[in-house]
């Protein structure tokens, strides 16, 4: 092993680049040189590699998005685009890769695997939390933090003008960011895609505090659950009373990450270069518990990492 890839690949998630660094500084310490490939498959279909120093990840450990840009390619998909990112290892003679990222880029890892045998390690990096046989990825912490800041801040306006307020977070095919954000905000109800939410229930209850007194309440809704204006709108039809929604969108992906994301990103980066060191193959960094460890690739074909259904209880329960 004398020379190390890494790229990062699909939606950015805060701590990409803490991972970066400390793949890039573990490496030197190794021995192995280690070369940078720019927005993800794509960039190494088209052989877009530069060197990385010590020096050029200097600084990097607090900043939000990823120094090596990302982006997602259909190309990588067919056969000719796979071969074209085997020319690219074999001409910078990589022995190894490093992939940071969520479900699609582990499988498009294990197709590159299987196209040249490259050795390949996945760093989970995305901000849904949503890898089967990792308890945690790489943004998730930030994410969830971004969204309860904006959450802290509507509350009072909610109070304020005593209505209720539909908060859309980013959640396409998982609850995990909108459960996380119910629990710490003190969320009146919870929407996500596991878990089918009655309406009429909903706004039963609703009326059941507005007539307790309860003049305001917030209700989280993963945008893969439901369109968070229809929510809204349903609300104030049925309710009678004044809704509004607020859609925090991107915001969730951007920004410095949190303490956690940057501890758990250098621990991961530096974990991938030892297993890439012993000459190991198509695993994940993984976290079990409170400790570093790996699972194998394949657990990504088994889908995504479903919520934990209690969680969602108590929601409900703390929200009487």
């Amino acid at each position: 092993m004398r020379r190390i890839g890494v790229l990062t690949s699909g939606g950015d998630a805060p701590g990409m680049n803490a991972a970066i660094r400390a793949i890039v500084r573990s490496g030197i310490v190794h021995g192995l040189e280690v070369i940078g490939i720019e927005y993800g498959f794509q960039g190494l279909m088209q052989g877009q590699v530069r060197p990385l120093t010590a020096q050029s990840v200097s600084g990097i450990i607090n900043r939000g998005g990823t120094i090596l840009h990302t982006a997602r390619s259909e190309e990588f998909m067919t056969p000719e685009g796979q071969q074209r990112c085997a020319a690219t290892i074999e001409r910078h003679s990589l022995d190894g890769l490093i992939i940071i990222g969520g479900n699609g880029s582990y499988q498009g890892a294990l197709l590159l695997n299987q196209t040249c045998g490259v050795r390949v390690i996945g760093v989970p990096g995305t901000i849904d939390n949503d890898i089967p046989g990792t308890d945690y990825t790489i943004g998730f912490d930030t994410a969830v933090n971004t969204a309860l800041d904006a959450i802290d801040r509507i509350r009072d306006t909610a109070d304020s003008h005593g209505r209720i307020f539909v908060i859309e977070v980013m959640g396409r095919h998982d609850g995990q960011i909108a459960l996380e954000v119910a629990i710490a905000g003190g969320a009146e109800a919870v929407l996500i895609p596991e878990f089918r939410t009655d309406m009429l229930q909903l706004c039963e209850k609703i009326r059941g505090w507005q007539t307790r007194g309860k003049k305001s309440c917030i209700i989280i809704v993963a945008e893969g659950a439901a369109s968070g204006a229809d929510v809204a709108t349903t609300i104030t039809q049925i309710t009678g009373i004044q809704t509004r929604l607020t859609v925090l969108g991107h915001i969730q992906r951007g920004g410095a990450p949190t303490a956690r994301d940057r501890v758990m990103a250098t621990q991961f980066g530096e974990y991938a270069v030892r297993l890439l060191k012993d000459g190991q193959s198509n695993w994940m960094v993984s976290l079990d518990g409170s400790t570093v460890t790996h699972r194998p690739l394949e657990m990504v074909r088994q889908g995504r990492r479903m919520v934990e259904a209690d969680r969602l209880t108590v929601v409900n329960i703390t929200a009487t």
